[in-house]
């Protein structure tokens, strides 16, 4: 079993794997994910050394919690580090078909956004209850945004994120129900946002720094290193595209992100390297980084991932991609 190297969680005594599993595979968008097959992934993360999960009400409206849960609540509690959202509630889906929420899920639920202090404190004893869990370490506030809302509607919901919803975050913190809070986001503008009110200790960011896209080397990442904040990269493969998939932003890739890949593809063959374990160790090498947590859609995936995660990368590598332009020439590398 590998010996995973663990990074602090911004300024708290936190500290997480650098590699985690991410459960958003688990929301049934594409595919369907089984109890039996949410459950395996659990375990084969935990068989090999990771000890850092992260999970939301979301996936799978509710099923992710409680596939979580069970796969891992006879370990110890204390051995281990979880994650999961605020955000979003769960409300009985009344009306005829699936929830509009639900992907694949067999539960029957409906999504409720609430970034109030009720609606916070409300999340987390429901995601105990789904998790069979009686500790969080670190909560993240999930898809406020301009993508998820719209310009109207996210100026409404981070009014009340920043009036309401914070002092709940800060309260958890504060008499230990969590360790950490932060947000759960696909954009680092929102990220940008709330750092201009409250004190943050990380956040998970998905899609948006990985081998394809740098954009938060401008902003985002250094002002995490001033301010003590840690980043969880999510989505490493870029939703699978830099893992041989066609599949970019949760959707099929445009021409020109195919073209780019194309090319890293080329620089990483030429070196002998898998295109996804190069992607998956180029973010780790940001010291704002503390874990990347890709989402395996089975067990085997999971397994055929473990080796790419220290694959042997030499540094002409990463050169010839900055020398092609491919990746950014302020872009830490690993060494």
């Amino acid at each position: 079993m590998p010996n995973w190297n663990t990074r602090q969680v911004g300024r708290t005594a936190l500290r997480v794997t650098e590699i985690g599993l991410g459960t958003a595979t688990m929301a049934g968008r594409r595919f369907t994910i089984d109890q039996a097959t949410g459950q395996s992934i659990v375990r084969a993360a935990w068989d090999a050394g990771i000890r850092y999960v992260d999970t939301a009400p979301f996936y799978g409206v509710g099923a992710a919690e409680h596939r979580v849960g069970d796969a891992l609540r006879a370990e110890s509690r204390e051995s281990w580090v979880l994650s999961t959202k605020v955000g979003r509630l769960l409300k009985p889906h009344t009306g005829p078909g699936r929830s509009a929420d639900g992907g694949l899920s067999i539960f029957p639920f409906d999504v409720v956004y609430d970034y109030s202090y009720d609606g916070i404190m409300r999340s987390v004893e429901d995601s105990y209850h789904r998790l069979g869990l009686a500790k969080v370490d670190i909560l993240f506030v999930h898809d406020i945004g301009v993508v998820t809302h719209g310009v109207e509607g996210n100026a409404h919901h981070m009014k009340i994120l920043r009036d309401s919803g914070y002092k709940a975050l800060d309260e958890l913190k504060r008499t230990g129900v969590c360790s950490a809070f932060g947000l759960g986001v696909n954009e680092k503008e929102v990220i940008l946002d709330v750092m201009e009110f409250g004190d943050w200790d990380v956040f998970l960011l998905a899609g948006r720094y990985t081998l394809l896209e740098q954009g938060p080397l401008d902003d985002l990442l250094p002002l995490c290193e001033r301010r003590g904040a840690s980043i969880v990269v999510g989505g490493p493969l870029n939703s699978g595209i830099l893992a041989g998939r066609d599949t970019w932003n949760y959707a099929p890739a445009p021409a020109e992100i195919v073209d780019r890949v194309k090319r890293i593809q080329a620089v990483c063959d030429a070196h002998h390297v898998p295109l996804a374990a190069a992607a998956f160790q180029f973010p780790l090498a940001h010291p704002a980084v503390c874990a990347i947590i890709p989402g395996p859609r089975d067990a085997a995936e999971f397994n055929t991932n473990v080796p790419l995660f220290t694959h042997p990368i030499p540094g002409a590598l990463w050169s010839d991609l900055k020398t092609a332009g491919l990746i950014r020439q302020d872009a830490p590398t690993p060494a």
